[in-house]
């Protein structure tokens, strides 16, 4: 390598290196991080607080990953949120390989019922961290998505009675976003909907979404206490969908679990119910808020 050429590496190589901590410097560190929610290892968040003198809103991130893999790192929002005066809270969750041991329930219901237990132990530290309790929007991706619906359309699961103090505290949510959410685990809405849907006996530690069909009966009474569609009702709060495709409701789909019939399908029980909703998806009519932040900016401040 000549002078000239080991120069210009030299030079290189230090710009990229400067870039590069300059890139990391910029991302937002969590104040509290991996803070355990409960015993087990998965169980932990990580906690991003906006600087005020006073309580803030929140932003509750569920991270996707199908249930099968996924971490809490990099939220959605995260600058954002924290540049206009709203905290973050990212939670990590019990995936289905760390439960599939237990044959007496559902392994979704783990990853379901640790969003609610981290909701409630974040709301039990609303003084200690300045959260505005009243004011907490939830956010997800995928199986992060759905399970972030679950939450705001579930009646609230405080126990008023417990003597546990977080088991007292609230799992309702102020609005919800979800991208690219699945919104039912009912299989056979699911095939009606979008007929090469191959997703969500996994849920169930199926071995093939044919065995699921077959089983359906007998796992209704879990997939109605699982399934967005199911559970919304006229009480629940403001919902944001976003899905990057075009929905054709009963025709196959290129990405079937990320397809926006899936959309599509919870609109017809949001209008029936009632509740107030957003649903962005390619090719469809303006929504109100083209900027998604702007959903979050106008129920949490």
């Amino acid at each position: 390598m000549s002078r000239l050429s080991s120069l210009i590496f030299t030079v290189t190589l230090a710009v990229a290196t400067l870039a590069g901590q300059a890139q990391t410097a910029a991302v937002p560190q969590p104040t509290l991080a991996n803070v355990a929610y409960g015993k087990h290892e998965k169980q932990v968040l990580d906690f991003y607080q906006a600087a005020s003198d006073k309580p803030v809103p929140l932003l509750f991130f569920i991270h996707g990953g199908g249930w099968m893999n996924g971490d809490k790192a990099n939220p959605d929002f995260l600058a954002k949120c924290l540049e206009s005066g709203i905290s973050v809270v990212s939670i990590n969750y019990r995936l289905i390989p760390d439960v599939s041991a237990d044959k007496s329930v559902p392994p979704v219901k783990a990853c379901l019922d640790d969003s609610a237990r981290a909701l409630q132990f974040v709301r039990s530290k609303a003084a200690e961290w300045k959260i505005d309790k009243t004011r907490i929007g939830g956010c997800g991706g995928s199986a992060g998505g759905f399970n972030t619906l679950w939450l705001a359309f579930h009646p609230d699961m405080a126990d008023a009675k417990s003597a546990d103090p977080v088991a007292r505290e609230s799992t309702r949510l102020t609005c919800a976003l979800g991208f690219v959410p699945q919104t039912s685990l009912d299989p056979q809405q699911m095939r009606d909907w979008i007929p090469n849907n191959d997703y969500g006996h996994h849920a169930f530690l199926l071995a093939s979404y044919q065995e699921f069909v077959d089983k359906r009966e007998s796992l209704m009474p879990w997939i109605e206490k699982f399934s967005p569609y199911a559970l919304a009702t006229s009480d629940d709060p403001p919902v944001y969908l976003f899905y990057d495709s075009v929905p054709a409701m009963g025709k196959e789909a290129k990405d079937p679990p990320h397809s926006a019939n899936f959309g599509v399908g919870l609109e017809e029980k949001l209008k029936k119910v009632g509740i107030p909703y957003e649903l962005n998806y390619t090719g469809g009519p303006q929504v109100k808020h083209p900027d998604i932040f702007g959903f979050l900016l106008e129920h949490l401040k």
